[in-house]
């Protein structure tokens, strides 16, 4: 979702509504009972459109808002832009009057419960940008009623919805737990799984108050299906945090050990494979190019940018994101050599980088390490494509703007690269072919393990 415009200052705002319906507990609970509550879902991206999918599909009417005309006309013809969720699902709840979306911010008025999924990137210092958080705050602060429920979403750091959400809204003169009501859930999404879903991944819930937390458990309970009522909107937070710093710390230590066991002639992936025989006491995790996804590479420093104002210094999670940040670089290393060895320099060299996604078969390209590969490698003086099957064409990002095109795969154009980079392990690909026609592959994600013959051509990187 692109920035919402930032409104009139917090002071100067009025409460648009005089009375609500559903200023009780009990009234909110029948109204989810009856699936007469309408919910208001701000950003239509790879969790809020997922979501607003999830609570049709419980039986509620929602509406969704993104400033994005684009997004908006799509969703209106019963078109998706998110692979997951289908044409078709669209089409019908549209047909069907369950679902609609819009760029104007007045519908948020015909909601019961607004849920807030907007991104929370890191600024260029690589500190906490709640712009985007900030900005929908005062939209819904313009369009507040009695009665309604706010509950924010974005994963970010603990204090949030309680220090910055609330001040917004309450300077309307309405009252959190009195007036209106106020929440943390955080989003888990994890786009490409087959085994869990929006509806099946347990929704943790956070309230500013007793009341809040009941609402907004009986509202999520009714669409996904297990709740994790927890005591404050803070700890819902944290939990969040949590989660992604234990699988960034743990990244990174595996990624730390792929550059160790490489220098030592050991293959990371079969230690992997071994140590994850044992039945208890260890989880298996896989090195990588470099971290991907809206969530690992970024919630972290939203923690270590909190932990300093309690004088404390998180350690771990600083030196995990140096570790992963560098990977990249590390990568273009192993492409160095691989072509040194055939007496070439990546100046001048042809190569094809396969996958622009951050992750296997999703067209995710959210802080994607291949966009990072692929500008490293022109900056080398190297003359890239890519290919990616989810992909089609590059988007203008934040801070990239790659304005490229995937390119065809086919036996000649394989074979006119002086390097193919496998930076995502997409299923849909050939690796006997690819490995067969290539002339080199350096291969970041282990895709040709498996892959028997012509094993001279591979690095493993």
């Amino acid at each position: 979702m692109a920035k919402t415009g930032k409104s009139a200052k917090s002071g100067q705002k009025k409460a648009t509504g005089t009375s609500g319906p559903l200023l009780t507990v009990q009234r909110w609970k029948d109204a989810v009972d009856r699936r007469t509550a309408r919910v208001g879902i701000i950003g239509l991206g790879y969790v809020g459109l997922p979501l607003s999918r999830t609570f049709c599909a419980a039986g509620f009417e929602c509406i969704g808002f993104d400033v994005d005309p684009v997004k908006v006309t799509m969703l209106n013809s019963g078109k998706s832009y998110i692979k997951h969720v289908p044409n078709s699902l669209i089409k019908r709840l549209v047909g069907e009057g369950q679902f609609r979306a819009s760029c104007d911010p007045k519908c948020l008025r015909e909601c019961d419960a607004i849920l807030i999924c907007v991104p929370t990137p890191l600024t260029k210092m690589r500190e906490p940008d709640m712009s985007y958080v900030e900005n929908t705050a005062h939209l819904v602060a313009d369009h507040l009623r009695r009665g309604q429920l706010v509950c924010l979403e974005s994963t970010t750091y603990p204090g949030t919805t309680r220090e910055l959400v609330k001040p917004i809204l309450e300077a309307t003169g309405l009252k959190a737990g009195k007036d209106f009501f106020l929440a943390f859930s955080p989003e888990r999404e994890d786009p490409g799984r087959k085994d869990f879903s929006t509806e099946t991944i347990a929704k943790v819930v956070g309230g500013h108050d007793p009341a809040s937390m009941k609402i907004a458990s009986a509202l999520y309970g009714a669409a996904i299906s297990k709740v994790v009522p927890v005591t404050s909107c803070e700890v819902a937070e944290a939990a969040k945090i949590l989660e992604n710093v234990y699988r960034c710390v743990n990244i990174a230590m595996i990624n730390e050990l792929k550059v160790l066991f490489d220098r030592m002639g050991i293959d990371v992936w079969e230690v992997v494979r071994a140590a994850a025989t044992k039945p208890f006491g260890f989880q298996p995790f896989y090195p990588g190019p470099g971290l991907g996804g809206h969530c690992i590479p970024i919630d972290p420093f939203y923690l270590t940018w909190k932990a300093r104002q309690y004088d404390m210094n998180t350690r771990f999670i600083e030196l995990a994101g140096e570790i992963n940040t560098a990977m990249p670089e590390y990568v273009i290393g192993k492409v160095a050599d691989a072509l040194n060895s055939k007496k070439k320099s990546i100046n001048g060299s042809k190569i094809l980088v396969l996958g622009l996604a951050y992750k296997k078969d999703v067209d995710d390209i959210r802080e994607s390490p291949s966009i990072e590969l692929i500008e490293m490698l022109q900056a080398r003086g190297a003359k890239v494509d890519y290919n990616d099957p989810f992909v089609p064409k590059t988007q203008k990002q934040r801070d990239h703007n790659l304005n490229m095109t995937s390119k065809k795969l086919t036996t000649a154009s394989v074979k006119s690269y002086d390097c193919v980079l496998i930076a995502t392990d997409h299923t849909s690909y050939d690796y006997e072919w690819l490995v067969k026609h290539a002339k080199l592959i350096v291969d970041t994600r282990n895709a040709t393990g498996n892959v028997k013959t012509n094993r001279k051509k591979i690095v493993k990187a």
